[in-house]
């Protein structure tokens, strides 16, 4: 049972990812990554949002769509940061 357990969560991940990664690349113009490029800028995103955002304060609490939007926050904050050292 728990082998399955971290199979389904394995693909949460990759599923938020993606989906955070595209809504990044879409809030940020001139980044199409396509779908490893997004799952990795989603989940590089999670993990920046997820130590970044309580520091600062701001913590969503409730489900899949809160960790989309953390994810997706946390990705455009890394969009942006590669844009400057892109420039």
């Amino acid at each position: 049972m728990g082998r399955i357990a971290m199979i389904v969560s394995l693909i949460v991940w990759l599923i938020i990812g993606a989906i955070a990664g595209w809504l990044a690349g879409q809030i940020v113009k001139g980044y199409g990554l396509g779908l490893v490029g997004n799952i990795v800028v989603g989940i590089v995103g999670a993990i920046i949002a997820g130590w970044l955002l309580p520091v600062i304060g701001f913590v969503l609490v409730g489900g899949i769509l809160a960790e989309i939007v953390n994810a997706v926050i946390g990705a455009v904050i890394l969009l942006i940061i590669v844009g400057f050292f892109k420039k």
